[in-house]
């Protein structure tokens, strides 16, 4: 597609040919994506990728029927052939009385500006010395003796979204990020460990001697690991995993699991289910957010909400068709892709800051496990039973002791977001961020 215009227009004219084939409503969405990406391992280029695609989604209702078709053909000779795939599937599917587009009233008239695109591809050459700078960072610590190599990347992907009730709007998003993992020590002894950063504009990217520097130093911390003993202690995350946690707040709120009854969480809206110092906010209007956008994929405005405020839950995370089976309104959350119906997903998810340092979150703990890396996904969704396997750092005496690894840290998640305790070092690193957070009461379990 040539610009912006020609993609809604080619959309538009994809819906008319749709009800003119016997739908009743219908909507059309075209991403398109273009990505770079330049590897380095041990000083030397080992690879570069360069990829483009453009997909097109078509939903069609006839009554309270559906159906969505797909295709990477985006030629005007391939419409036909879509609509009538879609028609027909819709003539033939059960009826599903939740689904449907939004009422005209409902959809986006406004689109504040979100800074969510950077202009201009970089070149191979500007990546692949990202890369290469990263990596030499990671390989001059002292202690470092493999790489698992270093990449830097970029993204630009362009959605549109189209529908018989009036939308048309498309958006474009970046994406710019650098990691690098590497090792220390040698045969049985070595452990690795990484850093990586990613970011809208590639201004806000930290240096990548930095990021290299880091990669190296947490990977030497972790030599010679000893073995935790089982016990009962509090458990703090990392704040690279302690958005982990609220990932599992995101999906025991997800309005799909909330209509269906399989989530732990289903009967305590407006209950409190956190401590009073505990607010998570879903902002995706954050300039520069990782996951911005100022309409969602049904064509509602997006707006900042509290999820929890002061410990107490207050909304679900709501599409359409969530929405209306709770018998209540969407919350502009509705994602999609060109392949399947919307769902409902968070944007720029975040735990607010606490008023302690890390070092003081810790001061008071005798015996605990310093989480950094969290294995497995052994989340009941139903029960909220939590069990993974993680590795880090034994705590003594409140402060960083030995690396340790091959431990259990196990609990349930209401209880452990009933324990929760914040500290102060929120940065905004990831779609979903959270400070360093400490759960009392979790067990651990070791040799």
């Amino acid at each position: 597609m040539n610009d912006d215009n020609d993609i809604l227009n080619c959309l538009d004219d994809l819906i008319g040919k749709a009800k003119a084939a016997g739908a009743d409503a219908a909507d059309a969405v075209f991403v398109e994506a273009v990505s770079l990406s330049v590897g380095h391992r041990m000083g030397e280029r080992e690879n570069l990728a360069r990829a483009e695609s453009a997909d097109l989604g078509l939903r069609v209702f006839i009554g309270a029927r559906q159906a969505v078709v797909s295709s990477s053909d985006i030629s005007e000779a391939a419409f036909d052939e879509l609509v009538a795939r879609a028609v027909a599937m819709a003539r033939v599917v059960p009826e599903d009385r939740f689904c449907g587009l939004a009422e005209p009233g409902q959809l986006a008239t406004e689109f504040p500006d979100i800074e969510g695109c950077d202009d201009g591809e970089p070149d191979a050459a500007a990546l692949g010395d990202l890369a290469q700078r990263a990596e030499d960072a990671a390989r001059g610590v002292p202690g470092i003796t493999n790489s698992e190599g270093a990449e830097a990347g970029w993204n630009l992907s362009t959605m549109a979204v189209v529908a018989s009730n009036g939308f048309a709007q498309n958006r474009s998003g970046s994406r710019h990020s650098l990691a690098v993992s590497v090792v220390a020590g040698e045969n049985t002894g070595m452990e690795r460990d990484y850093e990586f950063a990613s970011t809208v504009f590639r201004e806000d990217l930290p240096p990548p001697e930095e990021v290299g520097r880091t990669a190296g130093e947490k990977t030497v911390r972790r030599l010679r690991p000893k073995k935790a003993k089982s016990a009962q202690v509090p458990v703090v995350y990392d704040p690279r995993v302690g958005n982990s946690l609220l990932g599992h707040l995101a999906g025991a709120i997800n309005g799909d699991a909330v209509a269906r009854g399989t989530t732990f969480l289903k009967d305590k809206l407006r209950e409190k289910i956190f401590p009073d110092a505990v607010t998570v906010v879903d902002d995706p209007l954050r300039r520069r957010g990782l996951r911005s956008r100022s309409f969602d994929g049904e064509g509602i405005p997006t707006a900042r909400r509290n999820v929890v405020d002061r410990g107490r839950l207050e909304t679900w995370i709501l599409d359409l068709r969530s929405a209306r089976q709770l018998k209540t309104t969407t919350t502009g959350h509705a994602s999609r892709g060109t392949t399947s119906p919307p769902s409902p997903s968070t944007t720029n998810l975040y735990l607010e800051a606490g008023t302690v340092t890390p070092k003081q979150l810790m001061a008071d703990i005798k015996s605990g496990l310093y989480v950094t890396e969290l294995m497995g996904f052994g989340i009941n969704g139903v029960t909220g039973d939590y069990s993974r396997g993680a590795s880090g750092f034994w705590i003594e005496n409140g402060e960083i002791a030995y690396p340790v690894n091959e431990v259990t840290i196990a609990g349930n998640l209401m209880d452990m977001f009933a324990r929760v305790t914040v500290a102060d070092d929120l940065e905004f690193r990831y779609a979903t961020n959270a400070p360093t957070l400490r759960v009392d009461g979790m067990t651990v379990a070791g040799r």
